[in-house]
């Protein structure tokens, strides 16, 4: 493997080639995401899939995983409660603490963008050879387990996450709370 100098210091020509797929990968992502939630913002819809990983999450909850004041995230689901997205209703064992919940809209639009990047990727996929497809899945699953393991670097608070769904060196979350995980 040769070794590229790079404005960040010595960077290898694998980590460049998978730099510039990953480019590709997060525009089908960002494709899908504008025609199947151009009416929500990314940081709505962001909430909307933690609600959807943690049913009946509470607010404060919420915002912390969003990583947003309280108060942002209160108008946050004012406005996808008015948008037919969020339902709120009192906690089970708090009354005055309250509990969201998707609606099967919000559950609708979210199958729909995973259909469409699904849709996406195989279009891309089957232009490759059944090799590379294999390939591919084959080094993005080692990827993914080596990162999982928390063998790659958790350099300037980027999260890597366990199969849990939990992140690795996350101060922001205390011991015996549910991890997030934040992919769709």
């Amino acid at each position: 493997m040769t070794e590229e100098r790079g404005p960040r210091g010595p960077e290898t020509s694998t980590s460049a080639a998978l730099d510039e797929a990953a480019g590709t990968l997060l525009a089908v992502w960002e494709a899908a995401r504008e025609r199947t939630t151009s009416r929500l913002s990314s940081a709505q819809l962001r909430a909307i899939m933690v609600v959807e990983q943690y049913d009946g999450i509470n607010l404060r909850r919420l915002a912390t995983l969003t990583d947003m004041l309280l108060s942002s995230a209160s108008r946050l689901c004012d406005r996808l409660v008015a948008a037919g997205m969020l339902e709120r209703e009192p906690g089970r064992y708090d009354r005055r603490e309250i509990s969201l919940h998707l609606t099967p809209a919000a559950i609708r639009l979210l199958a729909e963008l995973r259909a469409d990047r699904r849709n996406r990727l195989e279009r891309i996929l089957a232009g490759m050879s059944p090799e590379g497809r294999a390939a591919l899945v084959r080094g993005m699953r080692e990827f993914d387990e080596v990162g999982r393991r928390g063998e790659a670097t958790v350099a300037e608070g980027w999260p890597m996450l366990q199969p849990s769904g939990e992140r690795i060196g996350d101060p922001a979350r205390p011991s015996g709370e549910p991890p997030v995980a934040r992919t769709a």
